[in-house]
């Protein structure tokens, strides 16, 4: 391993592995604790692959992989010849490493899976949503960012997978959340309260999943060239999601028995993220620590594919991937593609 470089900072050359770099940034101390991994594969347009605080690679393997704990959360950078070219060791073209634990800012997502009652007020509903409930979330100091996505009657027909519990969702909301998080849920259940009781609430919903979810893991293309940790903020035409029961009973995400769950999902991710048309994936699990909140939605995964094609142009192929991977069995509790929301086009049900 070879470093260079001005000042404090410097690039390691990984011997065995041609034209990948990974620059350090200062300060450089013996564990290199905030180290900025970017490992390029080929000239620059072919992207960044890796871009993930982690620990440095070993100096002396074309080969390097490293796990720690920080603030409860396990980090893995797993990062080799083949999986900085193709993939979580997969061979899988045009993805990135894969990286687990809590990324950036954003420790949990929360999500609302979401029916309308009354097939008259779906454009009451979004324009309450939309306009209203959705702005008053962001003063919150945790809220980090929020998007909806509607499953319209097109997406409803294109699902591979809704048990009975989420099939008749219309709508699927997620928010990212940072620190402080304790005080970000508790803000965020109050602020629910007062406008339930301002009369601020709408009134013809019904809520068929919802809590937070910690973030187990993101990936992105390589042909997005943003890091795994802004794919949700680029824009979208929609998402794949899919929603399953953990491996295990009574699972924790923040360093305890995980049931298999993480690795299952890496092990998706990696696999749908290689397909044309995802610019990256998220994943999510509850945890045991946001209980006392008042959200109990159960021992779950999710999965959540963001797209830059046409949701139904590429939901067939990730069924395939999901089957492959994973199988529709009864852990699966919904499968399918959402459309992004656009403020003011609203007539998804207005022939219902």
């Amino acid at each position: 391993m070879s470093h260079d470089g001005p000042g404090d900072a410097g690039v390691v050359l990984v011997p065995g592995v041609a034209d990948v770099a990974v620059v350090l940034e200062p300060p450089l101390p013996e564990v290199l604790e905030g180290l900025e991994v970017w490992a390029r594969p080929g000239p620059v347009e072919d992207g960044v692959v890796v871009h993930a605080p982690a620990p440095a690679p070993a100096a002396s393997d074309a080969t390097a992989s490293t796990t720690r704990s920080l603030d409860g959360d396990r980090r893995r950078n797993v990062m080799d010849g083949e999986s900085c070219r193709s993939g979580l060791s997969t061979g899988r073209a045009g993805s990135s490493a894969w990286w687990t634990g809590s990324m950036g800012k954003v420790r949990i997502g929360f999500f609302s899976f979401t029916e309308v009652t009354d097939p008259a007020e779906h454009r009451s509903y979004n324009e309450w949503h939309q306009l209203d409930h959705m702005p008053e979330q962001y003063p919150i100091p945790g809220v980090v960012f929020g998007q909806r996505w509607v499953s319209t009657p097109d997406c409803r027909r294109a699902r591979a997978v809704a048990a009975d519990a989420l099939a008749p969702i219309h709508y699927m909301t997620l928010y990212l959340m940072g620190e402080p998080l304790d005080a970000t849920l508790q803000e965020f259940r109050h602020l629910g309260r007062r406008l339930h009781t301002e009369g601020r609430f709408h009134q013809h919903r019904r809520s068929r999943l919802s809590g937070p979810f910690a973030v187990t893991g993101m990936v992105a293309a390589r042909r997005v060239l943003v890091s795994a940790e802004a794919v949700p903020y680029r824009p979208n035409l929609g998402v794949y999601v899919v929603v399953r029961e953990r491996a295990g009973a009574g699972a924790a995400v923040d360093g305890g028995d995980t049931g298999g769950a993480p690795d299952e999902d890496a092990r998706l991710a990696s696999a749908l993220v290689a397909v044309a048309g995802v610019a990256g994936v998220w994943t999510f699990a509850t945890s045991a620590e946001f209980d006392h909140h008042g959200w109990h939605p159960g021992d779950k995964t999710v999965t959540v594919c963001y797209l830059d094609a046409e949701p139904l142009a590429v939901a067939a192929r990730l069924d395939e991937e999901v089957r492959r991977e994973s199988g529709f069995g009864r852990q699966t509790l919904f499968c399918g593609p959402l459309q992004t929301i656009t403020p003011w086009r609203w007539d998804w049900f207005d022939d219902a």
